[in-house]
């Protein structure tokens, strides 16, 4: 009954949200023009030589959307990795409602000052772009559901990803830290592993290095979205592979521009010295 209740609320919130984020789009624009994708997404093997699965294209023009994957693009992800379309526009719409409650992302930033130095120390020892690491925590931390960090709800089976990365136990198979054929009392511990947040973060990291592998790129490319279209492209798909929604680069590649989000891991933190002292 009361979870029941909560879903009730849930709903509710969501659909006044979705109508708030309806009445702020206007009526009508001015039609936006955006370059395509020029970039090739490829199988990575030519001749039976390895290349980049990101690779820039010949054709010259403007600066591409780096979120604007072609339909070959699209195919091909799909085959190899199996992502999909964005989620539905009221659920987007929700989504952007609630990154306008400014107590949620307060909470939020504080918990990633927690992760701080984890994201820190992981992404310089596996050559990964920490902003990339704290955006994507930042998405998944903003819009996680209530209680699902609880061990018991954990071991109930209720949820398919846990800890501050949303990571599935699918995902320590995949860096070969869990058998396939794992027992039940192994599956458990693994989601347990998952809830540790330090361990999460460290898993997360771990997953771009896996997909940096599969895409072809270079373990050396630190990816710098501001400097590099080609760079960007790359971050757009590797954010597209771990949450498997089309709209979810988008919103990362935003948050990893975010003054806020900057300031909480490259400032300096100075003590607080008491007028007294």
């Amino acid at each position: 009954m009361h979870r029941h209740r909560l879903h009730r609320h849930a709903l509710k919130l969501g659909l006044l949200l979705a109508a708030g984020a309806l009445a702020l789009i206007p009526l009508s624009r001015e039609p936006q023009v955006r370059s395509r994708s020029r970039f090739l997404l490829t199988d990575g093997v030519r001749d039976g030589k390895a290349f980049p699965l990101i690779s820039p294209s010949t054709s010259e023009g403007l600066r591409p959307d780096p979120v604007d994957f072609t339909p070959e693009e699209l195919r091909e992800l799909n085959r190899r990795f199996g992502v999909h379309g964005p989620q539905p526009r009221l659920a987007q719409l929700f989504t952007e409602g609630i990154d306008q409650l400014q107590p949620l992302r307060s909470h939020t930033l504080g918990r990633l000052e927690e992760l701080r130095p984890v994201i820190l120390s992981e992404s310089r020892r596996h050559n990964i772009n920490p902003m990339l690491v704290t955006a994507v925590l930042f998405d998944e931390l903003q819009h996680a559901k209530p209680g699902e960090d609880l061990p018991l709800a954990a071991r109930s089976g209720l949820f398919s990803t846990h800890g501050p990365a949303q990571l599935s136990v699918g995902e320590l198979v995949k860096q070969g830290l869990l058998p396939a054929d794992a027992t039940p009392e192994q599956i458990d511990e693994a989601r347990m592993e998952l809830l540790d947040p330090d361990r999460n973060v460290r898993l997360l990291v771990g997953k771009f290095v896996r997909l940096k592998q599969a895409l072809g790129l270079s373990d050396n490319a630190l990816l710098m979205a501001s400097t590099s279209p080609a760079d960007a492209k790359a971050i757009a798909t590797l954010a597209y592979l771990h949450n498997g929604k089309l709209d979810y680069p988008g919103r990362v590649l935003r948050y990893m521009q975010d003054a806020e989000l900057h300031a909480l891991l490259y400032g300096t933190r100075k003590p607080i010295t008491s007028p007294l002292i």
